[in-house]
């Protein structure tokens, strides 16, 4: 199994208000498997086995319709420790939060979540926007109307940007437990070189 498959994360969270806007998404993200495997087969009988096709990663998407709905799965899937790698979240969602007090609970609740603010109005510059969530590393802003590529391509690279920080953190941490398993020793030895360590 190929390195990036091996702990990928492919849980989506899509926050929007309007149901359509979620089957669009469903329809984009996570195609039916028997409809899309029945496609695979009729492509083969009619032209062959093809080399050139390139399977597409099937994502996990679940659904809210308001912000605080969103920012409830958000906690709730940390604490099971299946976390969302990705969160798309419409900016308008009456009468509840707006896109970015969403953004802003959902950080607070799972700092790692990599966002996309929806949009298709101008109600904020992006500069208003970044000084409202104070980062921007982990934050795009997608125009509605959207196109099913644009949702494909931001959901494979963030959620491959946040599997590559997962692992870091990982790293880190095994460096870290190796270092605090050591410290003792290399404290000792530490003490004995500077003759400060006890004589016999």
């Amino acid at each position: 199994m190929p390195e990036n498959e091996e702990s990928a994360n492919q849980r989506i969270l899509v926050i929007d208000d309007n149901r359509a806007i979620h089957e669009d998404f469903q329809r984009i993200l996570a195609p039916c498997a028997p409809s899309a495997d029945a496609l695979a087969a009729s492509e083969a009988a009619l032209f062959g086995d093809s080399t050139r096709s390139v399977s597409q990663p099937r994502f996990e998407v679940e659904f809210a319709c308001q912000g605080a709905e969103g920012a409830d799965r958000v906690g709730t899937a940390r604490s099971l420790n299946q976390p969302y790698a990705l969160a798309f979240v419409d900016m308008r969602m009456p009468p509840g939060w707006d896109g970015i007090e969403t953004t802003a609970k959902i950080w607070e609740l799972d700092p790692a979540v990599q966002i996309v603010i929806c949009t298709a109005y101008s109600d904020h510059s992006w500069e208003d926007i970044s000084a409202r969530l104070g980062r921007s590393d982990q934050l795009v802003i997608l125009k509605k109307p959207f196109d099913n590529i644009e949702v494909l391509q931001l959901a494979s690279a963030l959620s491959e940007k946040w599997r590559r920080a997962a692992a870091v953190q990982e790293r880190l941490r095994e460096l870290k437990a190796l270092v605090d398993e050591q410290a003792p020793d290399l404290e000792a030895a530490f003490a004995r070189r500077s003759g400060t360590g006890t004589r016999q």
